[in-house]
Order: C-alpha cells, then sequence, then structure tokens
C-alpha cells in the first residue's frame, strides 16, 4: 500500500514502512532510499550469508552521503517490537541494545533510519563470548595504491595457505581489503587479536618493503598496513555486501581470489554489484560450512614471545593490557 508520502513493504514475513522512499540519499547518482532498500534485497542470500544472526552497528545518514552522519550501536526507543536485539558488553562494561541482522525485514526498517551500511560484530548473537571470525584489515597508508593493495593480500593468502587456513577476502568499499578467517568455537576476541598480532607482523617479516605492523603511523611510510587492532574486543568492521557513504555508492563487495587482480572498488556499486551475483553467484558460498582452528595463527604468537616480542599496542580507549608497550609515539617518547 502506498502513500503520498511512504510505502509498505512486506518483508520477510512483516510490514515495514518506508517513509519519504523518493528521498535522494545519493545525490551524485540520484540513487533514493527506496533503491537502496531494494538494492539489499537483490543480494539478500549472500548478504545474510555473510551477516545474518550477528548484532551491528548502525552508521546513519538521515540526509543521505556529504550530510552528517553519526554510529548507533542502541536501538532508539520506538522501534517495533519484532525487532531482535541482543546486549553487548564493552570491556568496560558499557551495555548496548544491538539490533541483530536477523532477516531482511530488519535490514529494510534500519535502511528506513538512514542506516547506508551495517557494522556487524565477529560473533552471533545466540553466542555473543565467542568470536567466530578473524577480520583482517589491510590498510592503505598515504601513497599506497590499489595494485599494492593486491600484492599485499596476494602475500597474506600464502601466509594462511602455509597455515591451512581458508580465507574470503572482500573489498571494503573504499580503498583496502578486508580477508575474513572463520573460525570454530573455542575462541574470544582476545585470542583472535593475539592471532591477529602474530600474523600481521610475520607479514611485515616477509615483505618489509610493503607491509607494515606498525601501529603508530609515523613509522609506517608508504606501505599497507595490517591493523590488527579491529580485531580488538567490542569493535566491528564495514560488513560484507554493505553500501559506503561514497558519492558512487561503492559496496563492500566479496570476491574470489582468482579474482584479485582484475577486482577494483571503484566499480563495485549499488547498480552494479546485484547483476554480478546474479551472473557469477556468491564468492562466499559456503563460508559458513568452515571449521578450523585459530592454533596455527596462536603457535605464531607463541613463537614471537618467546624471541621476547610482547603484546602490540592497543587502542587509547581500551584499559591497559599487562605487557603492551607504553602508549605513546615513538618520537614523543624520545622527546
Amino acid at each position: 500500500m502506498a502513500t503520498s508520502d511512504a510505502v509498505e513493504l512486506e518483508i520477510s514475513g512483516r510490514t515495514v514502512r518506508i517513509t519519504s522512499p523518493d528521498k535522494v540519499f545519493f545525490p551524485e547518482r540520484g540513487e533514493t532510499k527506496l533503491d537502496l532498500v531494494e538494492y539489499y534485497l537483490a543480494v539478500e542470500e549472500p548478504f545474510l550469508r555473510a551477516v545474518g544472526g550477528r548484532p551491528t552497528l548502525l552508521q546513519r545518514f538521515p540526509d543521505g552521503v556529504g550530510a552528517k552522519s553519526f554510529f548507533q550501536k542502541r536501538v532508539p526507543k520506538g522501534a517495533p517490537a519484532w525487532l531482535r536485539t541482543t546486549t553487548m558488553s564493552t570491556p568496560n562494561g558499557t551495555t548496548s541494545n544491538a539490533m541483530v541482522l536477523e532477516d531482511m525485514a530488519h535490514v529494510a526498517w534500519a535502511v528506513n533510519m538512514g542506516c547506508l551500511g551495517f557494522h556487524p560484530w565477529p560473533c552471533r548473537a545466540d553466542d555473543p563470548g565467542t568470536t567466530d571470525e578473524v577480520r583482517i584489515d589491510l590498510d592503505p597508508s598515504p601513497g599506497v595504491d590499489f595494485p599494492m593493495l593486491r600484492e599485499a593480500a596476494q602475500e597474506l593468502r600464502r601466509l594462511l595457505d602455509e597455515d591451512g587456513l581458508a580465507s574470503f577476502p572482500k573489498t571494503t568499499g573504499n580503498r583496502g581489503i578486508h580477508v575474513h578467517v572463520p573460525v570454530g568455537p573455542g575462541w574470544d576476541s582476545y585470542d583472535v587479536r593475539l592471532g591477529a598480532v602474530a600474523l600481521a607482523r610475520e607479514l611485515e617479516r616477509r615483505r618489509p618493503e610493503l607491509i607494515t605492523a606498525a601501529w603508530w603511523k609515523e613509522e609506517r611510510g608508504s606501505r599497507v598496513f595490517v591493523d590488527f587492532n579491529q580485531n580488538a574486543p567490542h569493535k566491528t568492521v564495514f560488513g560484507a555486501w554493505s553500501v559506503r557513504a561514497r558519492p558512487g555508492a561503492q559496496v563492500s563487495t566479496p570476491f574470489r581470489w582468482d579474482e584479485l587482480d582484475q577486482i577494483h572498488p571503484d566499480v563495485l556499486t549499488m547498480e552494479t554489484v546485484p547483476p554480478r551475483v546474479e551472473e557469477h553467484g556468491d564468492p562466499w558460498d559456503g563460508i559458513d560450512d568452515v571449521t578450523q582452528s585459530l592454533e596455527p595463527l596462536l603457535a605464531r604468537s607463541a613463537d614471537d614471545r618467546r624471541a621476547g616480542l610482547h603484546d602490540a599496542p592497543w587502542p587509547p580507549v581500551y584499559p591497559k593490557m599487562p605487557d603492551e608497550p607504553p602508549r605513546v609515539a615513538p618520537s614523543r617518547a624520545a622527546r
């Protein structure tokens, strides 16, 4: 049923009201709020395979790309009674009532609130204490181009293959590459971060001219930074199949490893991605069937500890950890 300022859609057995459906979210392209809802419905199966059942942080752009935005981890008052939520807790004990990506009705409701893309936690709402993914963020420093990202990703894939770990890459929708490594039950975010730190350090040892694990920006140079702290407790990353708040409506798009040399993030948009999925299917099909251990990465961490390497720096919002180095940039420490 349509009204002058809203449409009602039947999605996942729910009636979801989309207000101001013609509101332009992407001014340069003219795509609207309703266009964004229809994009997510077009990629429903791969989207829910990648992020379904996960608590999610919403980044809301009530007036579209280019306008003010804010992050929201607590579901606002007035949400429909059917909306599934779960309680998430930060390391300092702060809790939030986060939305769960239960089905596409939840997605459409969030888009109606001005959410363009989703930032899911690396856990399932049914088991929030278990981290089930290592999320490897290959982050371009200034001076790093996408061919360098591809080269770093190839090096990462070789390392993971050596450790017998299946991995699933995607564009970030911006300039970087994310690689997800699913792991079985038994690990928390502290374990997963330890593994990510060890992986970043090993990549730097192998390709120091290309890759860095340096937390401080002044030490990175024009190298690809492996952001291990994206695996710190309560951290989220931009979700697979989510649409970025960029003028081109780029999508964080999963791809197959054999596509790495052909893929470019700028051409993967909410217009081009649905036909790509229809033609080629879901590159992450089967990710839920992968059960593998974190032990190979924890063994690398143990080797580093025996060699005298202790923890890497944590972000400033976290409590001081027992064996991390001082939280001060090397140039300031020298002064």
